[in-house]
């Protein structure tokens, strides 16, 4: 990062950031992606009941990985502060925090998961499927959490290139898997969803392996000598990274385990109605990956200048990255509007699923323009460390607005399950009008208490 002068250096300095961080967002929900569309296209309970598996999975994985992400500003601290023989026992103590929440999600689902799916009201294949998806992803877990420690060692060291390129690496494995174990093909039995959980733990496996030699090979990374001394577990250590990161998981549980909540709300009608919604929200949510990178971006550039105290910089690196993600977001939504029917195909050739799917993505054109506004504000407030009331008033938008009303719209209107979609749709306008105030209000009283230091 350097200071920048004119709105062009700002501009090429921002996809500098941004570009890398979306590649890998991109990468990684990839295999969801790929998971749900190549299930879809063997039969639509085996989408409806990967659907299921991973809207119980996504809230937990996202939200326990968030915690993990305390790694990044615990190791810039560390390089900032030049005490760089820390850095490997703050990694490693990671790396056994990751493995221990790994754990503690294992053993609940030995508990939990058939109780939950027995409450539900699901086919019997569905939830044959949905079981046996989210066993075969439990083999996976450990190494999925580690890797998510070792690329916010990466990343901290500002080489968000490296992870792009290692997240690249596994997409190609990810969908070799899937479409060998799914489908049966050379050699390896037929498994249908299932197989997809199968190959995304096999893929977690591989780059998890990736990412630890690139460390341990590559110059400058190994310099840092990760792997160099194994330390005994420091509970102290643990409660630092605990302290920073569970703010930061339980925010992007909430906001991640709305849209699964919906999902699991949708069990009550019809196989291939969970199995349209989930195609549906799968793309949107797709897309959605593309303001949330904005927003990562417009953390580090934001929380850069406001350290430098160059208050005017940031906030237009905050317009900067809210009127590109609106723009996009335009752009991308007459695509969806226009293409609705082709897109449908990509997840079913059953002419009926297909129908609904093209209904669903009708709203969620409207999901872009709110996602497009509130997932930026969101990350330049938190560049200026505006953490806990934004994560409250996300909550009460998501949570207290969004969710009830899709209920009651849900349940007491003719519009049945895509009543869930409109209350989403008015929770996220909610948040992108509350937020964007609590943004102004934050850039005010940060230029006053600057003008009165």
């Amino acid at each position: 990062m350097r200071q920048t002068t004119t709105l062009k250096d700002k501009f090429r300095q921002f996809l500098v950031v941004l570009v890398p961080i979306l590649v890998t967002q991109l990468g990684m929900f990839s295999m969801s992606f790929f998971d749900t569309m190549m299930s879809g296209k063997f039969s639509s309970t085996d989408l409806a009941g990967v659907a299921i598996g991973s809207s119980l999975w996504v809230p937990v994985f996202t939200g326990l990985s968030g915690i993990l992400l305390a790694i990044t500003p615990i190791v810039a601290q560390l390089v900032g502060g030049d005490r760089h023989k820390d850095v490997s026992y703050s990694v490693i103590q990671g790396i056994y925090a990751a493995a221990f929440l790994a754990l503690i999600v294992i053993l609940a689902g030995f508990f939990l998961l058939d109780p939950i799916l027995n409450n539900m009201n699901l086919e019997e294949h569905v939830r044959s499927v949905a079981k046996n998806y989210l066993i075969a992803l439990a083999f996976g877990v450990i190494p999925v959490f580690v890797y998510n420690v070792l690329r916010s060692f990466i990343d901290a060291l500002g080489m968000t290139r490296i992870t792009m390129y290692v997240t690249l690496t596994s997409l190609p494995i990810n969908i070799f898997f899937n479409y060998v174990l799914i489908f049966g093909k050379f050699g390896f039995p037929e498994m249908g969803g299932v197989g997809a959980g199968v190959a995304s733990s096999i893929t977690y496996w591989l780059i998890t392996l990736i990412a630890a030699c690139v460390i341990h090979k590559h110059y400058p990374l190994r310099r840092y000598n990760v792997f160099g001394e194994w330390f005994a577990v420091s509970f102290s250590k643990w409660k630092e990274i605990l302290m920073i990161g569970v703010p930061i998981g339980l925010s992007i549980f909430f906001e991640v385990s709305i849209f699964s909540a919906v999902t699991l709300f949708m069990s009550e009608y019809s196989t291939e109605v969970i199995a349209a919604h989930t195609a549906a929200i799968n793309f949107a949510s797709f897309l959605y990956m593309i303001p949330l990178s904005i927003s990562m971006g417009l953390t580090i550039v934001v929380g850069f200048e406001v350290g430098a105290k160059r208050l005017g910089d940031a906030r237009t690196y905050s317009i900067m990255g809210i009127s590109t993600a609106l723009v996009l977001a335009v752009i991308y939504g007459a695509i969806l509007l226009l293409f609705r029917e082709p897109i449908s195909t990509l997840y079913t050739d059953n002419p009926e699923v297909s129908a609904l799917i093209v209904h669903f993505l009708l709203y969620a054109v409207f999901f872009q323009l709110s996602d497009a506004i509130q997932a930026p504000v969101q990350g330049a407030l938190r560049g200026y460390k505006d953490v806990n009331i934004t994560f409250i008033m996300a909550l009460i938008s998501y949570w207290i607005i969004g969710l009830p009303l899709g209920y009651i719209l849900a349940k007491t209107t003719e519009f049945g399950p895509y009543g869930y979609w409109v209350g989403l749709i008015s929770g996220l306008t909610a948040g992108a009008v509350t937020l964007s105030w609590r943004l102004k209000i934050v850039q005010k009283k940060t230029r006053l208490k600057l003008k009165n230091a």
